[in-house]
């Protein structure tokens, strides 16, 4: 693999296994062990940003639940070793953060998430180092109101368990132009709920400028607004993560985006916090 692991690299093949890859992440400030359930590149929404190549809408395939394992265990017994970490990892980030489902698609539209879920916590649960380490979901929730997935969910929250559930616009057009979806707002709020009422529940935002403007006030009004009426009707989200380009878009139209700077996103962290009381962890 990579002798030395960056933000700005979060090769699937890192690793040259077919489940399993590390990243360095802004977000986890360590190493994050990826599972990626989605090696066909296939995913059910398009994002603008999405660094995966040659995307290509579908779902997840037929995971092989062994190979899966033998991959996970195996990686573990070098990731949890000073001298993989000192060969791979930078000073900063010498450290396991999560084991994230994550990849090149979403994760939860492989049919045996929950099945997953508990393999994967049982290979865990074998690397005492492990022991305090988060089990991470990073989705754009739109299968957390299938049963499968729930039940996954209700495990995962068994063992420092944490969703980061995708809303990056409140709108149907900014959904549409940002997310690649139709899907109704209605439908995601029902999921959030769903999902925070089964495991701890983040947001996760990211925020970006199109042909050299900035979200508009618009937009920024109605993503707020949708947090305050979450709060209002008792959703239990425990935060924000709000986050903006940190490697280039590689989907048509990248040429359009632009990262927006730290004072920009930070100005927008601090008005989320004061609308909803949720705190906010930013990164530009």
């Amino acid at each position: 693999m990579n002798n030395t692991l960056t933000t700005e690299d979060h090769s699937r093949d890192a690793a040259h296994l077919t489940h399993i890859y590390p990243v360095v992440s802004r977000r986890a400030r360590g190493v994050s062990v990826g599972i990626n359930l989605n090696p066909n590149n296939a995913c059910n929404w398009a994002c603008a940003y999405c660094q995966v190549p040659d995307l290509q809408l579908g779902a997840a395939p037929p995971i092989d639940l062994d190979l899966l394992e033998t991959e996970l265990r195996g990686f573990l017994a070098q990731v949890t070793t000073d001298e993989w970490m000192e060969l791979h990892a930078p000073p900063e980030a010498r450290r396991i953060n999560d084991i994230a489902f994550s990849g090149n698609g979403e994760p939860t539209t492989a049919r045996d998430f929950d099945r997953i879920v508990q393999r994967v916590l049982a290979v865990r649960a074998k690397f005492p180092a492990m022991a305090t380490t988060k089990t991470v979901l990073i989705t754009n929730g739109s299968q957390a109101h299938q049963p499968h997935v729930l039940r996954g969910l209700r495990r995962m929250a068994e063992a420092n368990g944490e969703v980061w559930f995708k809303i990056d616009s409140a709108t149907r057009e900014g959904r549409r132009a940002i997310n690649g979806t139709d899907a109704p707002l209605q439908r995601a709020s029902a999921n959030l709920r769903a999902a925070a009422s089964a495991c701890r529940t983040l947001v996760q935002t990211c925020v970006f400028g199109r042909d050299g403007q900035t979200p508009s006030e618009a937009e920024l009004d109605a993503y707020v607004a949708f947090l305050q009426k979450e709060i209002e009707q008792e959703t239990p989200l425990k935060g924000v993560l709000l986050y903006g380009l940190a490697r280039p878009s590689l989907q048509p139209g990248a040429e359009r985006l632009h990262r927006l700077d730290d004072e920009w996103i930070q100005g927008l962290a601090a008005r989320i916090e004061q609308a909803t009381g949720l705190p906010v962890e930013a990164h530009a």
